[in-house]
């Protein structure tokens, strides 16, 4: 079984701040690589940022660059994505998803990543 759960998401003003957290438990603490996906109302699911569990190697949306960061914590087998100046374009539901097929590149295909949590909705107000 794989289990992963977010948390942190809510209502926040644009420009400030919110930080999700992704809890792995189960077969996904074999992951290689854990993503971060959003879903804007009444669009396709889209790539935020990934980072690989052994090395902490990150990459980025180019919305989501400069902006946002990517963490994992090991110890807590726990992925975060800390939300900085956030806009009301970053509202939709995040999605935390686990990769367990080892790549030497970090992919932002939904297709490549075989587990998912349930979300966790944000919504930023202007």
């Amino acid at each position: 079984q794989v289990q992963l759960v977010e948390s942190g998401g809510g209502l926040v003003q644009a420009g400030g701040s919110l930080r999700l957290s992704c809890a792995a438990s189960g077969r996904a603490l074999g992951m290689h690589t854990m993503g971060w996906f959003r879903q804007p109302p009444g669009k396709a699911r889209e790539f935020v940022a990934a980072v690989k569990w052994d090395s902490g190697r990150t990459r980025y949306s180019d919305t989501a660059k400069g902006r946002f960061t990517i963490s994992r914590d090991p110890a807590k087998n726990t992925v975060y994505l800390q939300m900085d100046s956030v806009k009301p374009e970053d509202t939709g539901i995040y999605y935390c998803a686990a990769e367990q097929e080892y790549r030497g590149y970090l992919t932002d295909r939904t297709y490549d990543y075989d587990y998912w949590g349930q979300g966790t909705q944000v919504t930023v107000s202007s």
